[in-house]
């Protein structure tokens, strides 16, 4: 039996035609078309019927960035999308004869990495998602965490510097802005300001006219010391997170998804290292391990055709 997974990004809709497997048969990518709803409910129904075409399906699934209530219904917030309490399950299902479900783009990610990923093993996993912000995804006893209103597993939120750096929460402090790629090339840019490591780091941004994610993964790859310098501050922050959030969850495993996990073991081991100095009862309290997405961008489609299709089956 298939179902139908549609990811909703700032930059481009993704949609597949999903297997009880996790396997993508069928999929389909257009730009978002940022700021118009309705077109962007268009869209989302055009890629649906069109998915659909030739296959037996039984639910559709629709993830996108922001915070949804617990009966996968309605979207109380959409930052990308100018979602305000939108009935967006209820709009969808009046245009089309299947059973629909929305869920957050991270539970989503996380969840396809808990059924069919790198946590395939594990029933109690942590997920953070290291794009532009910090998205999270938890797992507790095989079942992903919703949360009393819908909006569990907001880590990106977590606090780690009192009254820190602003974030567009309207908190400060939060692990967003220490441990997102942007906080990233805020660190890069520091440390290229200041020379000595950051030579390599001037030079580029000389040359390209500023730092970009793909100008610093370059150096990263390159094994540029002021690029690693600066990841390794961002994994410091990363596991002092990751530390406050095993008092809390206590996974047997986190998990590293988004454009900066691609790092793998540069990112990785300067996690592992402030995880282990922050870790509360260390040397008595069991040690989880550490792991990079296997998905990738595939993540969340796989995810939401999942979870549309075990709510289909068991509603």
């Amino acid at each position: 039996m298939h179902s139908i997974g549609i990811d909703i990004g700032g930059t481009k809709i993704a949609g597949a035609l999903v297997s009880d497997d996790g396997r993508i048969v069928e999929e389909l990518r257009q730009p978002t078309p940022a700021g118009d709803p309705a077109a962007i409910m268009d869209l989302v129904v055009a890629m649906i019927e069109r998915l659909r075409v030739g296959h037996e399906v039984i639910a559709a699934g629709v993830a996108a960035a922001g915070f949804i209530d617990a009966a996968q219904s309605t979207v109380y917030y959409a930052p990308n999308i100018n979602w305000r309490h939108e009935p967006f399950r209820d709009r969808l299902r009046e245009r089309i004869d299947l059973d629909v479900t929305i869920d957050n783009d991270a539970n989503a990610a996380g969840w396809a990495e808990f059924r069919f990923g790198v946590a395939r093993d594990a029933h109690h996993m942590t997920m953070l998602t290291i794009g532009t912000g910090v998205g999270g995804a938890v797992v507790a006893g095989d079942r992903l965490l919703r949360g009393g209103f819908g909006t569990a597993g907001e880590l990106g939120h977590l606090r780690v510097v009192p009254d820190g750096l602003p974030c567009g929460c309207g908190a400060r402090g939060c692990i967003e802005q220490y441990g997102s790629g942007r906080a990233l090339l805020r660190m890069a840019n520091e440390i290229a300001d200041a020379g000595g490591i950051g030579l390599g780091l001037e030079e580029a941004r000389a040359r390209a006219g500023a730092l970009t994610g793909g100008v610093l993964a370059e150096l990263i790859t390159a094994h540029d010391p002021g690029a690693l310098h600066a990841l390794r501050q961002l994994g410091g922050w990363l596991g002092q997170a990751c530390a406050s959030l095993s008092a809390v969850l206590d996974p047997e495993l986190f998990v590293f998804g988004g454009g900066v996990a691609v790092a793998g073991d540069l990112l990785l081991d300067p996690v592992r290292e402030s995880y282990f100095s922050h870790l509360p009862a260390r040397g008595y309290h069991p040690e989880p391990r550490f792991a990079v997405a296997q998905l990738v961008n595939d993540a969340g489609v796989v995810g939401a055709a999942d979870l549309a299709r075990i709510h289909a089956a068991t509603a």
